[in-house]
Protein backbone atom coordinates (compact mmCIF):
# COMPACT_ATOMS: atom_id res chain seq x y z
CA UNK A 1 0.00 0.00 0.00
CA UNK A 2 1.62 3.18 -0.87
CA UNK A 3 1.45 6.70 1.69
CA UNK A 4 -1.14 8.06 -0.61
CA UNK A 5 -3.59 4.69 -0.40
CA UNK A 6 -2.95 4.62 3.36
CA UNK A 7 -4.03 8.39 3.76
CA UNK A 8 -7.14 8.05 1.75
CA UNK A 9 -8.15 4.90 3.63
CA UNK A 10 -8.19 7.36 6.51
CA UNK A 11 -10.17 9.64 5.35
CA UNK A 12 -12.71 6.83 3.72
CA UNK A 13 -12.89 5.64 7.46
CA UNK A 14 -13.37 8.97 8.91
CA UNK A 15 -16.37 10.06 6.81
CA UNK A 16 -18.38 6.58 7.24
CA UNK A 17 -17.64 7.60 10.79
CA UNK A 18 -19.17 11.00 10.55
CA UNK A 19 -22.22 9.19 8.69
CA UNK A 20 -23.09 6.73 11.46
CA UNK A 21 -22.20 9.62 13.92
CA UNK A 22 -24.96 11.92 12.57
CA UNK A 23 -27.43 9.50 11.85
CA UNK A 24 -27.67 8.21 15.41
CA UNK A 25 -27.67 11.32 16.60
CA UNK A 26 -30.88 12.10 14.49
CA UNK A 27 -32.68 9.53 16.05
CA UNK A 28 -32.16 10.62 19.67
CA UNK A 29 -34.76 12.24 20.78
CA UNK A 30 -34.48 15.66 22.00
CA UNK A 31 -35.27 14.92 25.93
CA UNK A 32 -32.33 12.39 25.50
CA UNK A 33 -29.40 15.30 24.37
CA UNK A 34 -29.09 16.21 28.20
CA UNK A 35 -28.16 12.89 28.97
CA UNK A 36 -25.06 12.65 30.74
CA UNK A 37 -22.14 10.52 29.03
CA UNK A 38 -19.22 8.42 30.44
CA UNK A 39 -16.64 12.01 29.63
CA UNK A 40 -17.03 14.10 32.67
CA UNK A 41 -19.01 17.21 32.73
CA UNK A 42 -20.23 16.39 29.05
CA UNK A 43 -23.71 15.46 28.36
CA UNK A 44 -25.05 14.21 24.84
CA UNK A 45 -25.16 17.62 23.37
CA UNK A 46 -21.96 18.40 24.57
CA UNK A 47 -20.61 15.41 23.18
CA UNK A 48 -22.16 16.06 19.28
CA UNK A 49 -20.83 20.39 20.04
CA UNK A 50 -17.50 18.89 20.60
CA UNK A 51 -17.49 17.04 17.39
CA UNK A 52 -18.55 20.63 15.73
CA UNK A 53 -16.04 22.45 17.10
CA UNK A 54 -13.40 19.94 15.60
CA UNK A 55 -14.74 19.30 12.62
CA UNK A 56 -15.19 23.10 12.52
CA UNK A 57 -11.50 23.66 12.74
CA UNK A 58 -10.43 20.52 10.96
CA UNK A 59 -12.63 22.16 8.04
CA UNK A 60 -10.51 25.69 8.58
CA UNK A 61 -12.93 27.25 10.56
CA UNK A 62 -12.11 29.78 13.51
CA UNK A 63 -12.00 28.79 16.86
CA UNK A 64 -14.60 30.13 19.16
CA UNK A 65 -12.39 32.07 22.07
CA UNK A 66 -14.84 32.41 24.92
CA UNK A 67 -14.86 32.55 28.75
CA UNK A 68 -15.29 29.50 30.37
CA UNK A 69 -15.23 29.34 33.99
CA UNK A 70 -13.14 27.00 36.06
CA UNK A 71 -15.01 23.81 35.14
CA UNK A 72 -13.12 20.63 37.39
CA UNK A 73 -13.53 18.64 34.04
CA UNK A 74 -11.38 20.85 31.58
CA UNK A 75 -7.63 20.42 32.60
CA UNK A 76 -5.02 21.96 30.88
CA UNK A 77 -4.82 23.43 27.97
CA UNK A 78 -6.44 21.13 25.30
CA UNK A 79 -8.97 20.21 27.84
CA UNK A 80 -9.42 23.81 28.02
CA UNK A 81 -9.38 24.36 24.56
CA UNK A 82 -11.88 21.86 23.64
CA UNK A 83 -14.33 23.51 26.09
CA UNK A 84 -13.98 26.67 24.54
CA UNK A 85 -16.08 24.96 21.42
CA UNK A 86 -18.55 23.06 23.61
CA UNK A 87 -19.44 26.61 25.74
CA UNK A 88 -19.94 28.50 22.55
CA UNK A 89 -22.62 25.87 21.42
CA UNK A 90 -24.43 25.15 24.30
CA UNK A 91 -27.51 27.26 22.83
CA UNK A 92 -27.49 25.70 19.77
CA UNK A 93 -30.07 22.84 18.76
CA UNK A 94 -29.90 19.08 18.10
CA UNK A 95 -30.56 20.10 14.47
CA UNK A 96 -27.65 22.69 14.55
CA UNK A 97 -25.25 20.72 16.11
CA UNK A 98 -26.01 17.85 13.38
CA UNK A 99 -25.96 20.26 10.33
CA UNK A 100 -22.40 21.96 11.57
CA UNK A 101 -20.86 18.52 11.50
CA UNK A 102 -22.28 17.46 8.83
CA UNK A 103 -21.71 20.92 6.42
CA UNK A 104 -17.62 21.60 7.99
CA UNK A 105 -17.11 17.43 7.36
CA UNK A 106 -18.53 17.68 3.89
CA UNK A 107 -16.18 20.90 2.94
CA UNK A 108 -13.45 19.08 4.39
CA UNK A 109 -14.26 15.82 2.55
CA UNK A 110 -14.59 17.73 -0.59
CA UNK A 111 -10.94 19.46 -0.24
CA UNK A 112 -9.27 15.99 0.31
CA UNK A 113 -11.11 14.68 -3.06
CA UNK A 114 -9.89 17.75 -4.88
CA UNK A 115 -6.51 17.40 -3.02
CA UNK A 116 -5.75 13.88 -2.37
CA UNK A 117 -2.97 13.90 0.40
CA UNK A 118 0.17 12.18 -0.64
CA UNK A 119 2.48 13.27 1.92
CA UNK A 120 1.77 12.16 5.61
CA UNK A 121 4.39 14.00 7.06
CA UNK A 122 3.93 17.19 5.77
CA UNK A 123 2.24 20.01 8.69
CA UNK A 124 -1.29 19.31 9.38
CA UNK A 125 -3.42 22.34 8.40
CA UNK A 126 -4.40 25.00 10.73
CA UNK A 127 -4.12 24.68 14.36
CA UNK A 128 -3.69 21.07 14.25
CA UNK A 129 -0.26 21.86 12.49
CA UNK A 130 0.37 24.39 15.03
CA UNK A 131 0.99 22.11 17.87
CA UNK A 132 3.03 19.70 15.84
CA UNK A 133 0.52 17.68 14.19
CA UNK A 134 1.15 16.04 10.78
CA UNK A 135 -1.13 15.21 8.11
CA UNK A 136 -1.03 11.53 9.47
CA UNK A 137 -1.38 11.91 12.56
CA UNK A 138 -4.45 14.62 12.11
CA UNK A 139 -6.22 12.07 9.29
CA UNK A 140 -5.54 8.99 11.62
CA UNK A 141 -7.15 10.67 14.90
CA UNK A 142 -10.48 12.21 13.33
CA UNK A 143 -11.70 8.60 12.72
CA UNK A 144 -10.84 7.62 16.39
CA UNK A 145 -12.46 10.57 17.66
CA UNK A 146 -15.44 10.77 15.70
CA UNK A 147 -16.37 7.14 16.72
CA UNK A 148 -15.26 6.68 20.08
CA UNK A 149 -17.94 10.05 20.50
CA UNK A 150 -20.26 8.11 18.87
CA UNK A 151 -19.99 5.18 21.50
CA UNK A 152 -20.15 7.71 24.40
CA UNK A 153 -23.28 8.27 22.74
CA UNK A 154 -24.71 5.23 22.29
CA UNK A 155 -23.75 4.49 25.78
CA UNK A 156 -25.69 7.31 27.28
CA UNK A 157 -28.46 6.88 25.64
CA UNK A 158 -28.92 2.45 25.45
CA UNK A 159 -28.43 2.38 22.06
CA UNK A 160 -24.94 0.07 21.75
CA UNK A 161 -23.76 -1.24 18.47
CA UNK A 162 -21.67 -0.41 15.48
CA UNK A 163 -18.83 -2.16 16.97
CA UNK A 164 -17.72 -3.95 13.73
CA UNK A 165 -17.54 -0.67 11.14
CA UNK A 166 -14.35 0.27 9.73
CA UNK A 167 -13.71 3.02 12.49
CA UNK A 168 -14.35 0.74 15.19
CA UNK A 169 -11.97 -1.51 13.60
CA UNK A 170 -9.23 1.40 13.29
CA UNK A 171 -9.58 3.05 16.59
CA UNK A 172 -9.17 -0.48 18.57
CA UNK A 173 -5.62 -0.99 15.85
CA UNK A 174 -4.87 2.43 17.00
CA UNK A 175 -5.20 2.16 20.87
CA UNK A 176 -3.75 -1.37 20.80
CA UNK A 177 -0.33 -0.06 19.42
CA UNK A 178 0.72 1.78 22.61
CA UNK A 179 1.02 -2.06 24.43
CA UNK A 180 4.84 -1.53 24.56
CA UNK A 181 4.36 1.78 25.87
CA UNK A 182 1.65 1.18 28.72
CA UNK A 183 3.87 -2.21 29.26
CA UNK A 184 7.65 -0.54 29.81
CA UNK A 185 6.32 3.16 30.65
CA UNK A 186 3.26 2.84 32.28
CA UNK A 187 3.08 -0.43 33.82
CA UNK A 188 6.55 -0.39 34.96
CA UNK A 189 7.05 -3.84 33.82
CA UNK A 190 11.37 -5.19 33.72
CA UNK A 191 13.21 -6.09 30.76
CA UNK A 192 11.72 -9.46 29.09
CA UNK A 193 8.22 -8.56 30.40
CA UNK A 194 6.16 -9.62 27.68
CA UNK A 195 2.37 -9.35 27.46
CA UNK A 196 -0.38 -10.49 24.66
CA UNK A 197 -4.02 -8.89 24.23
CA UNK A 198 -6.62 -10.75 22.65
CA UNK A 199 -9.66 -8.87 22.05
CA UNK A 200 -12.70 -10.70 20.20
CA UNK A 201 -12.81 -10.20 16.34
CA UNK A 202 -8.94 -8.63 16.19
CA UNK A 203 -5.43 -10.26 15.78
CA UNK A 204 -3.70 -10.56 18.79
CA UNK A 205 -1.61 -8.16 19.89
CA UNK A 206 1.68 -8.57 21.68
CA UNK A 207 4.76 -6.40 23.86
CA UNK A 208 7.31 -6.50 25.36
CA UNK A 209 10.12 -4.77 27.59
CA UNK A 210 13.46 -4.63 25.64
CA UNK A 211 17.13 -4.77 27.47
CA UNK A 212 17.12 -0.68 26.91
CA UNK A 213 13.90 -0.75 29.04
CA UNK A 214 11.70 0.49 26.03
CA UNK A 215 8.42 -1.44 24.94
CA UNK A 216 7.86 -2.52 21.94
CA UNK A 217 5.17 -4.60 19.78
CA UNK A 218 5.89 -7.94 18.23
CA UNK A 219 5.56 -9.02 14.85
CA UNK A 220 4.47 -12.82 16.09
CA UNK A 221 2.72 -13.87 19.38
CA UNK A 222 5.13 -15.91 21.06
CA UNK A 223 4.80 -19.67 21.56
CA UNK A 224 6.22 -18.99 25.09
CA UNK A 225 7.40 -16.58 27.61
CA UNK A 226 4.13 -14.72 27.49
CA UNK A 227 4.13 -13.65 31.34
CA UNK A 228 0.20 -12.24 30.94
CA UNK A 229 -2.51 -13.05 28.54
CA UNK A 230 -5.55 -10.28 29.04
CA UNK A 231 -8.63 -11.04 27.12
CA UNK A 232 -11.55 -8.68 26.43
CA UNK A 233 -14.19 -7.92 24.19
CA UNK A 234 -13.74 -5.01 21.71
CA UNK A 235 -15.83 -2.82 23.66
CA UNK A 236 -14.61 -3.22 27.35
CA UNK A 237 -10.51 -2.26 25.65
CA UNK A 238 -11.75 0.64 24.28
CA UNK A 239 -13.70 1.60 27.37
CA UNK A 240 -10.43 1.41 28.85
CA UNK A 241 -7.87 2.15 26.51
CA UNK A 242 -9.81 5.34 25.26
CA UNK A 243 -9.85 6.50 29.08
CA UNK A 244 -13.50 6.45 29.62
CA UNK A 245 -14.24 3.53 32.77
CA UNK A 246 -14.10 0.52 33.42
CA UNK A 247 -15.83 -2.30 32.16
CA UNK A 248 -18.49 -4.41 33.45
CA UNK A 249 -17.06 -7.03 35.88
CA UNK A 250 -16.25 -10.62 34.34
CA UNK A 251 -15.72 -9.27 30.52
CA UNK A 252 -11.96 -8.78 31.28
CA UNK A 253 -9.70 -11.79 32.17
CA UNK A 254 -6.24 -12.41 32.84
CA UNK A 255 -4.08 -15.39 32.15
CA UNK A 256 -0.59 -15.84 34.03
CA UNK A 257 0.53 -13.14 36.17
CA UNK A 258 -2.38 -11.64 37.50
CA UNK A 259 -0.67 -9.00 38.97
CA UNK A 260 0.61 -7.69 36.12
CA UNK A 261 -1.93 -8.18 34.05
CA UNK A 262 -4.03 -5.73 36.14
CA UNK A 263 -0.98 -3.19 36.43
CA UNK A 264 -1.06 -3.05 32.42
CA UNK A 265 -5.57 -2.64 32.85
CA UNK A 266 -4.58 -0.29 34.92
CA UNK A 267 -2.17 1.88 32.73
CA UNK A 268 -4.13 1.48 29.81
CA UNK A 269 -5.97 4.76 29.77
CA UNK A 270 -3.93 6.59 26.80
CA UNK A 271 -6.16 9.27 25.82
CA UNK A 272 -7.92 11.91 27.87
Amino acid sequence: MSEGEELRGYVEIWWQAIDDLTALLEEIPEESWGLPTDLPGWTVHDVAAHTAHLENLVAGGTHDDVEIGEPEHARGLMGRFTEQGVVARRDRSSDELINEIRASATARNTTLLAHQPEDGSAPAPGLFGAIGWTVRTLLRNRPLDVWMHEQDVRRAVGRPGNLDSPAAGHATSYLAESLGFVLAKKAQAPAGTTVVLELDGHPEVAATVGEDGRGQLLTEVPAEGVDATIRCDRESFLLLAGGRRQPEPGRVQIEGDAELGQRVLAALAVTP
